[in-house]
């Protein structure tokens, strides 16, 4: 991990974004999605690992003084590496310093490899949207991360 650079993403980095993204979920975002994210969503926020190449990404829009963490995909050749962990410590750290609430997300309830990783960080299972994913109607598992003031 010390060869790997987290950054803010721009809108250059979209491509090779793409590529992980399209790697790594059955209904991947489009390229154009990715741009539009950079370049007309002023409530986007995204991190890119870099090695020697894109290797993996987390994003969240900030909602009012809550942080909704919209993806987080590492290359599969890359994974266990403690990737994924460093793009949510970071988004985690951006998002205290947006002065954000709290910060949620969806994850398939079958990705345990995710679901282990988030426990570990803190988030909380907080119930399920049921028939959430559209490629496989798979429910989704609902986590909340309190990052300051009040118990959610």
């Amino acid at each position: 991990m010390s060869d790997v650079l987290i950054r803010k993403m721009t809108v250059v980095d979209a491509p090779g974004v793409h590529a992980v993204e399209r790697e790594s979920f059955a209904t991947p975002w489009t390229l154009e999605a990715f741009v539009a994210e950079m370049t007309q969503n002023p409530n986007a926020y995204y991190l890119v690992a870099e090695a020697e190449e894109i290797i993996g990404f987390a994003g969240l829009w900030h909602i009012a003084d809550e942080g909704h963490i919209t993806n987080v995909a590492v290359k599969r050749a890359t994974r266990g590496m403690g990737v994924g962990e460093a793009l949510l410590v970071a988004l985690i750290a951006e998002a205290k310093l947006l002065g954000l609430r709290a910060m949620t997300l969806e994850v398939r309830v079958s990705n345990t490899p995710a679901r282990t990783l988030y426990e570990k960080l803190g988030f909380l299972y907080a119930g399920t949207r049921k028939r959430y994913y559209q490629d496989n109607n798979e429910d989704a598992a609902i986590y909340w991360l309190e990052l300051e003031g009040d118990k959610l």
